[in-house]
């Protein structure tokens, strides 16, 4: 009985550093892939443009430490012309974008969703602004319904990463169900 359980202890701990080590390396692989975004313009270009002058309009619900980061006129960063090569995504041009400009951007890798959470960028967060507030994204003014991971650019398009203090609907996103 004893030695059943010092094999199944012996199993259990070899899984737990298997998995542990295939994560490292899925993880590292990120991190090399975003290292390398930073040193490659690119073949194609885009713009981007990151705004929070939603929260101008809400300054009531703003969390009152934050008030002295809002940005005059809402504008973190003013539309710009970034390099990126094919396959690319929204996030990746994000990514290098904040780096950059030395922009603090923070984020969460979703495992579940293969595409990055955006939870705070210039130091405002999700809910800073009220319970339905945070950062969105879109595209040539169109909202998709998934994470901006997953989303291939194509040459000339606009990026615009927006904050809503409404589920959207301050920001022109109509989405109201699955697409």
């Amino acid at each position: 009985m004893k030695k059943n359980s010092k094999t199944a202890k012996i199993i259990v701990s070899v899984a737990v550093v298997l998995i542990t080590a295939m994560l490292l390396v899925f993880f590292v692989l990120r991190l090399n892939r975003r290292s390398s975004l930073l040193e490659n313009e690119g073949q194609y270009t885009c713009t981007i443009s990151i705004m929070c002058d939603t929260i101008l309009n809400n300054m009531d619900k703003l969390d009152p430490e934050k008030k002295e980061i809002v940005p005059e006129g809402g504008v973190m960063l003013a539309a710009e012309s970034v390099g990126f090569n094919e396959g690319e995504t929204v996030f990746d041009v994000l990514y290098k974008t904040a780096r950059k400009h030395k922009l603090h951007f923070e984020f969460t890798d979703s495992t579940i969703y293969d595409s990055p959470y955006i939870e705070g960028i210039g130091n405002l967060y999700e809910f800073d602004c009220g319970e339905l507030s945070g950062w969105m994204y879109c595209v040539n003014k169109y909202y998709p319904n998934y994470g901006m991971g997953e989303y291939k650019l194509k040459d000339g398009d606009v990026i615009e990463i927006v904050y809503t203090c409404d589920l959207g609907a301050d920001v022109g996103n109509s989405y109201q169900g699955d697409e």
